[in-house]
């Protein structure tokens, strides 16, 4: 489905690797993506989804030129977040910049250091297509960004950043000593949210943004991963968010898959 983007709302997300061949080959027989590269901004790869852009990519030119993953893009006035970023612990990593006619964007560190864009739209206006999840029932998922989130030691301070930075209204799923949940906004449909991770991430870890991936068949998909040269983090399961997995691409770029419980 195609949906208007919010203030704040991930609204783009981008492969950073060092082989975008092997990357294209990988999402095009896992998601049945296309790719296009674009010559006037130095290659950057657009990927596709039945026609619809659902993601991008570009190559990373050393191994010193920072972590393969996959970043995600808040929507939000570049120069304005930069600000308020800056104002409240977070670094800027690009200064906001023009992209020809598409947009304008940023990328920065967040108060507890995990990367985060931010795209100011023109004419890209960000996914074309993305799935979304309503009472643990996935609809226009399959091969889809559907949804992204935060994992973080630093829960609270993090939601405070991002609420101040982009203007968030979460909203508290769960707030226990063993499952510490909130979700970006409070209105359906949602897109991502926030989870303490701090048992789980070493000590002085930032956190990281994930993507997750639709999929009509977690399970098949999971192995189609392993079969395509990546590996498993942790095995399709069954969750009141649907059926979950978390993969490794064959570059080393980590992501999610999400679909309806078998």
């Amino acid at each position: 489905m195609t949906y208007e983007f919010k203030f704040g709302d991930p609204c783009w997300v981008e492969l950073f690797t060092r082989d975008t061949d092997r990357a294209i080959d990988f999402y095009g027989q896992l998601f049945g993506w296309t790719a296009e590269a674009n010559p006037d901004f130095g290659g950057y790869i657009t990927f596709f989804k039945d026609g619809k852009s659902v993601a991008g990519g570009m190559r990373a030119p050393d191994e010193n030129a920072g972590p393969q993953q996959w970043l995600v893009y808040l929507a939000g006035n570049a120069d304005t977040v930069v600000e308020r970023a800056r104002s409240r612990g977070g670094q800027v990593v690009v200064d906001p910049m023009d992209v020809g006619d598409l947009g304008r964007m940023a990328v920065l560190g967040d108060a507890a250091g995990a990367g985060v864009g931010v795209w100011q739209a023109a004419v890209h206006k960000g996914f074309e297509a993305i799935g979304i999840a309503s009472g643990g029932t996935w609809t226009d998922h399959a091969g889809r960004p559907s949804w992204f989130e935060l994992h973080t030691p630093e829960y609270r301070k993090e939601l405070e950043f991002y609420t101040e930075v982009f203007d968030w209204a979460p909203f508290t799923v769960a707030d226990t000593p063993e499952f510490r949940y909130t979700t970006i906004h409070g209105t359906t449909p949602m897109l991502g949210g926030v989870m303490d991770n701090s048992a789980d991430l070493p000590a002085g870890s930032t956190g990281s943004w994930t993507v997750y991936f639709g999929a009509d068949d977690v399970d098949a998909a999971v192995k189609s991963v392993v079969a395509l040269g990546g590996s498993v983090e942790s095995e399709p399961q069954n969750t009141p968010y649907g059926r979950l997995a978390a993969v490794v691409d064959p570059n080393g770029v980590r992501f999610s898959i999400a679909g309806n419980n078998s």
